[in-house]
């Protein structure tokens, strides 16, 4: 803080040009600044509650036997082991868009947001990873340029795994919340598509209810969504 005022008492001697840079800069400095991590229990959930909205993102054939994960004060942890390769798990803010749509990012900060996905085995192995990596950092206080960098510098080095086929997630439950004031949207695929980008999908809309790339297109970490009928949406079951 004491650097940002000091910066603001010298613009008055900078050129125009400069000045009007530092401006935005300090502008963007104290955005940062102002931008702050609620408390780590607005995140999280009681374990029952947590457990059946987290079985609520697939049909019961697929997430009565698949592995559970809870999020723990140290993370994700498993709270019942599976035998269908898939994986349960109820995302948080921090697993936002890391590029794409710029706008999403932020939503790291709100804990609000409720996302339960099931994972298929593949994305349990190669995708599970990067959104736990995004979990550990936004626990950590790390704003989105700093999650961004550590997972792009993570997957650089080999720390991730490679992204080089395409897998599936189910989105289904009837209960989740994606965005601020509580919106539910459809019930989803989520396709994990490396380096995809909208055209290929045929240039949908982005929030329409057609095939789309939603996030991080044309990168490893592409997102693409499809939508499914709303009769489909499942709803948690409290144990």
């Amino acid at each position: 803080m004491q650097k940002t005022i000091e910066l603001v008492r010298r613009i008055h001697i900078l050129p125009l040009g400069w000045a009007m840079g530092v401006i935005l800069i300090v502008t963007a400095m104290a955005g940062s600044a102002m931008a702050q991590y609620p408390a780590l229990s607005e995140y999280q959930m009681t374990r029952d509650a947590e457990i059946a909205l987290a079985k609520s993102a697939a049909p019961a054939n697929v997430s009565s036997r698949a592995t559970i994960k809870v999020l723990t004060p140290s993370g994700y942890q498993v709270a019942r082991e599976g035998e269908n390769g898939f994986v349960c798990m109820v995302m948080r803010g921090w697993t936002a868009p890391t590029y794409t749509p710029a706008q999403h990012r932020n939503l790291v900060y709100d804990a609000t947001l409720r996302a339960p996905i099931c994972f298929d085995p593949e994305a349990s192995r190669t995708v599970l990873p990067f959104y736990e990596l995004r979990t550990r950092l936004g626990m950590q206080g790390k704003t989105p340029d700093q999650i961004a960098e550590a997972v792009q510098a993570a997957y650089a080095k080999g720390e991730l795994p490679k992204r080089d086929t395409v897998s599936f997630a189910y989105m289904w439950s009837a209960d989740q919340v994606l965005a601020p004031g509580g919106e539910h949207w459809h019930p989803h695929m989520m396709i994990f598509a490396p380096y995809y980008d909208n055209s290929m999908m045929g240039g949908n809309e982005i929030g329409s209810p057609l095939p789309q790339v939603s996030s991080d297109g044309g990168t490893p970490f592409t997102v693409v969504v499809i939508p499914v009928d709303h009769n489909l949406a499942v709803k948690a079951q409290p144990r």
